[in-house]
């Protein structure tokens, strides 16, 4: 036999080494990240486009690598007919590739990114391909038990159209039960949860809560071009939404009960709600002992807000007309009140809110008792210049149907005053102004009680000289202990009409006892004038 030529050998020899070099080699460290894993199994199923890339170009290979590098890139075609060859050459094409042995299966590399494959970005916009692999694999767990919490959820609410008909489910049963809606209630929180974490989805209390599945929430609509919207929070605007679903709906059941807590909780001022709970505490026939048990501790926490207070005038005028035919019930609910009235003026003695109603409940209720006023003296004697105290007083001695005209005007002259009310009234006023001369609220009270009861200025003319010496005659001989009482004598030569005497009291304030209102004092001297 003839020996091989030289060129021969080393044609089989150049052939042996470009299919070393075409077999697939293994990566010496594992991957790291999410696009590390993916490259390797790239690589590992296109070897041949792994040595075109690490060649530096398909120019780079040599005629052998070039061929099995296209052979590779043109199966998937041939073996669809896609690309048409004829019957020789695609048999000589299939032997090629039988030669090759290139591995079955191949991945796709994308073309719009360097990535093999595009995993898409985290809530925070983080390529999820750049996870490591252990974070990774915990985020698809919690993925795979979304989904499979979402199955069940869908389950639950089939489950539930089919009670509404009527309809037995796959297991037979026709109701759901109440601890089917709490489970239903519990995974609705857990996938909120899971959507939160993994994409930044926030689903509220309500939207969680099979309870509310039937109302479609209405969303605040801002108008078109508003140069400021308001950023509600996201809880507040949902628990919103649903508010506004149910009012058109003009629902009144205990849900919405509940929900116009919420709201409260939230935004104790909005007016709006408020009024939405009178109706279904009417609509519902709510006991009065509950609503004014949460009543209260709700105006414990926002002492200052007013729209506590018109839900509980509400709820006075609505619970009176069935109590009103029973004394003893009327005495039960104006003692009951009076002491949580009590127990807010210890946390704010001059609170207006408490004082306004507690004038309301006086006169619906019929409150014009000793007790009601000794009460109010008690809080004078602790704090003398409790103006709302005083009001309070003038109000229940004046304004008392059993001796005053119904309709009088506080500051207007009333007949039906008995004269030993208002000796009393006098004495009371002097005598707590002897304990604060520079107290306003008192000689506003006298001055209030001389007029109600018909009486000219100069019956106090004396009691009010004491605090007051010397006016007009130097500056080392006046003497000065209440500038309130120099207003009031003022006050008493005008009505003497003796204008010049009031102008030289009023012009002493201005110029050396209250010069701050110096302007007021010059508007006092013109009215006299």
């Amino acid at each position: 036999m003839p020996a091989k030529s030289k060129a021969s050998s080393k044609a089989k020899e150049a052939e042996s080494k470009s299919k070393q070099q075409t077999q697939p080699v293994a990566d010496t460290e594992p991957p790291k990240t999410v696009n590390e894993r993916s490259l390797q199994r790239f690589h590992q199923t296109n070897p041949y486009e792994r040595r075109r890339e690490e060649a530096g170009g398909l120019h780079a290979l040599t005629p052998s690598e070039r061929q099995s590098w296209v052979n590779a890139s043109l199966v998937r075609g041939v073996a669809n007919k896609d690309i048409f060859l004829t019957t020789k050459a695609e048999r000589e094409f299939w032997k090629q590739v039988s030669k090759d042995s290139p591995p079955i299966r191949r991945l796709e590399k994308q073309h719009l990114t360097k990535a093999v494959h595009d995993w898409g970005k985290d809530k925070n916009g983080r390529d999820l391909g750049e996870y490591p692999l252990e974070l990774f694999a915990r985020r698809a767990e919690k993925q795979a038990k979304l989904t499979a919490l979402e199955v069940l959820h869908r389950r639950f609410l089939q489950g539930r159209e089919f009670a509404q008909d009527g309809v037995p489910d796959v297991a037979g049963e026709a109701n759901i039960t109440q601890e089917d809606i709490d489970e239903e209630r519990s995974r609705r929180s857990e996938m909120s949860a899971l959507r939160k974490e993994l994409y930044g989805d926030k689903m509220g209390p309500y939207a969680t809560d099979p309870e509310w599945d039937d109302v479609v929430p209405i969303p605040a609509e801002e108008p078109e071009g508003a140069l400021a919207t308001i950023a509600y929070p996201e809880d507040y605007a949902e628990v919103m939404s649903y508010l506004r679903a149910v009012m058109v709906s003009e629902e009144y059941s205990q849900r919405c009960l509940r929900l116009t807590e919420h709201v409260i909780s939230m935004n104790p001022a909005h007016y709006t709600v408020w009024l939405y709970r009178f109706k279904i505490v009417q609509a519902l026939d709510i006991p009065l002992a509950d609503e004014i048990e949460w009543l209260n501790q709700v105006s414990l926490e926002h002492i200052k807000n007013y729209q506590i207070w018109h839900h509980r005038q509400l709820l006075l005028d609505h619970y009176y007309e069935r109590i009103k035919s029973t004394p003893d019930e009327v005495k039960r609910f104006g003692r009951s009140e009076t002491e949580f009235l009590t127990q807010m003026l210890e946390e704010d003695t001059k609170n207006y809110h408490v004082w306004s109603y507690r004038q309301y409940m006086v006169r619906k209720l019929g409150l014009w008792n000793l007790q009601e006023l000794l009460s109010t003296q008690n809080w004078i004697e602790e704090d003398v210049r409790n103006n709302s105290a005083w009001s309070h007083r003038f109000f229940l001695v004046f304004s008392n149907p059993a001796h005053s005209t119904e309709g009088s005007h506080a500051m207007e002259h009333d007949p039906k005053i008995p004269q030993d009310v208002l000796d009393r009234e006098v004495r009371y006023a002097e005598e707590k102004t002897l304990l604060a001369p520079q107290n306003q609220a008192t000689w506003n009270y006298l001055r209030g009680v001389l007029v109600k009861g018909g009486r000219k200025l100069e019956t106090a003319e004396a009691f009010a000289a004491q605090f007051v010496k010397g006016i007009g005659e130097g500056e080392d001989m006046e003497e000065v202990k209440s500038t309130h009482a120099l207003d009031f004598l003022a006050e008493v030569l005008a009505e003497k009409g003796q204008k010049e005497e009031a102008f030289k009291y009023l012009d002493r304030l201005a110029e050396k006892w209250d010069p701050v209102r110096a302007g007021y004092w010059k508007y006092r001297k013109q009215q006299i004038a």
